[in-house]
């Protein structure tokens, strides 16, 4: 994570707990109060502490806690999660926002959560003495992803696009879906010729030694805001006398 990790994680939940102009309300009467509520359910990730997490750890939320159900290694299943009201928000890369949302999903991305620079990317990494050196190389190679539809497989695609291999040969380039933390130990042990790495799991892996990149958003696309936060269009929240209270309401 940054440096400027806390900052942001402030930032974020300054936008969790005062959603009321941001996510709206969806139900008959709005201005109607909701059912006030002082906890938050969300997914966590394992090997990684999450902004909310951090957030709720410094103090950010007040009075409002967070209620971990369970633990996700995919945003669009994040989002799905908060849009079936499974938990109260999720978070995924924007493209499978939009996706979502094209399908009338009554969901409200609120703020940017995570994006790509020159210390945050995801990389695609091969082991050293591959003959892996090209997009035209991937061609009957499986590649490991945390999931489909989403970040890694967009970004994936734009690679070969680029580098000139027709839908016909995208369409030979296999994607294995792997949990983050088993995709290190999966690409050492041969069972994939390429594994998306970011953050802590992709620098310990690189202190490991064995691998190198073939390419990574970063260098492929620059920098940019990858991913939101979002919530159900029947959730507000309400600043109380300067502290966060979530409000949850019930859609009409």
């Amino acid at each position: 994570m940054h440096s400027n990790g806390p900052r942001m994680a402030g930032k974020v939940m300054a936008t969790v707990v005062a959603l009321a102009g941001l996510a709206g309300c969806g139900t008959a009467s709005a201005g109607a109060p909701g059912r006030q509520v002082t906890e938050l359910r969300y997914q966590g990730a394992v090997g990684t502490v999450t902004l909310p997490e951090l957030a709720a750890d410094l103090g950010y939320f007040g009075s409002v806690k967070l209620r971990w159900i369970g633990n996700t290694i995919s945003g669009p299943q994040d989002i799905q999660a908060a849009t079936t009201g499974d938990t109260d928000f999720g978070g995924a890369f924007n493209g499978a926002i939009v996706k979502l949302k094209a399908a009338n999903a009554p969901i409200k991305a609120v703020i940017g959560y995570y994006g790509v620079d020159e210390q945050s990317y995801n990389g695609f990494y091969v082991l050293d003495g591959s003959p892996i050196h090209s997009a035209r190389d991937l061609i009957g190679k499986k590649v490991g992803m945390n999931t489909l539809g989403a970040h890694h497989e967009a970004v994936l695609r734009t690679y070969l696009t680029r580098h000139g291999l027709t839908d016909d040969d995208i369409k030979q380039v296999t994607e294995v879906v792997v949990p983050p933390v088993n995709a290190e130990q999966a690409l050492r042990a041969g069972q994939l010729d390429v594994a998306t790495l970011s953050g802590p799991l992709r620098d310990k892996a690189l202190a490991r030694g064995g691998i190198h990149p073939l390419f990574s958003d970063y260098q492929l696309l620059g920098r940019f805001t990858a991913g939101s936060y979002v919530f159900r269009t029947d959730f507000s929240s309400k600043r109380s006398s300067g502290r966060g209270v979530a409000t949850r309401t019930t859609a009409s």
